[in-house]
């Protein structure tokens, strides 16, 4: 039987720059906002990052998470998935203090070191709103996202049996599906892992129909039975490989962390827009999308009760 697909949002994410988009959520009540029009626009599971609310610099700091992440539990029902990836130029202690803390139901879990690249983004713009965008984004020349089999399992032990959360599983390249395998046969992870394919990203694997078919055979190899699958393509290949990753029985992520565009030369004008295109182009190919009580049972997740916020 074919499973309902997840449609998991990624609300602003630590790529983007306010100056790339007028419709970016920065304000931890943009973010509150535009994360509850996603849930209400389909979306089951909403990935969130903290900014900092004067300049909309990726934040790790609790006290932000703190101003949005109750509104959106008392508005909505979704499922709130914490980044431990933040940024690539925040340190590890950084990337977990906050959801180590907060105890969510879902938090993002990176399962390997890649060369992140976004300063090719630096040339597309002329203008800044604030001094600091253009040189974070020309830092990603010289700078690792680090996570490490130490860092990996740093995050277990902080998230694991006393937390209880469970994982979004981000695989950049082939070789963290690996990584992932490993970590199962250890029972530092427990089947059913949620692997997000992730494409598209200058360091990564790029986002094309031969790779997203080779990643999954990687994982059907790998995990048989003991795995879900997401995918999230960066940029324009968005939406074409979520309705491929739809087709081939996995789920998807939309957001304004992933694209800014909803179409050719043209920006979107919220989260909810995309998750409502992705919604809509799963249904007329005559699947159904998942409730997040739907998606608490698939996963085994602890319930929204269980959180610490």
């Amino acid at each position: 039987m074919v499973q309902k697909v997840i449609i998991t949002c990624a609300v602003t994410g630590s790529i983007h720059t306010p100056s790339m988009s007028p419709y970016l959520p920065v304000t931890p009540e943009e973010i509150a906002a535009s994360a509850i029009e996603a849930a209400e626009a389909g979306a089951s599971v909403l990935h969130l990052h903290a900014r900092d609310p004067e300049s909309g610099r990726p934040s790790a700091d609790i006290n932000v998470y703190r101003q949005f992440l109750p509104k959106i539990k008392d508005a909505t029902d979704a499922v709130i998935n914490i980044t431990t990836g933040g940024s690539s130029q925040m340190t590890i202690e950084e990337r977990l203090s906050a959801p180590a803390e907060l105890s969510p139901e879902m938090c993002s879990l990176n399962m390997g070191s890649i060369n992140f690249g976004l300063f090719p983004m630096k040339d597309r713009y002329s203008e800044w709103k604030h001094d600091w965008e253009p040189q974070f984004l020309e830092n990603t020349r010289d700078t690792l996202f680090k996570n490490t089999f130490h860092d990996i399992e740093r995050l277990f032990d902080l998230m694991g049996d006393g937390c209880g959360s469970r994982y979004e599983l981000e695989c950049y390249d082939v070789g963290h599906i690996q990584t992932a395998a490993y970590y199962v046969k250890q029972k530092r992870l427990k089947a059913p892992v949620f692997l997000q394919f992730v494409m598209g990203v200058l360091g990564g694997i790029d986002a094309c129909p031969e790779n997203l078919m080779h990643m999954k055979a990687t994982a059907d190899r790998l995990l048989d039975d003991q795995y879900q699958f997401s995918v999230l393509a960066a940029g324009r290949q968005q939406m074409p490989l979520a309705t491929l990753s739809a087709i081939l029985g996995g789920n998807v992520r939309v957001g304004l962390e992933d694209s800014l565009m909803i179409g050719k030369n043209e920006l979107a004008e919220s989260n909810a827009q995309q998750v409502s295109k992705i919604r809509r182009i799963i249904e007329e190919l005559g699947f159904e999308v998942a409730t997040p009580a739907e998606v608490r049972e698939r996963l085994q997740l602890k319930g929204a009760d269980k959180v610490g916020f």
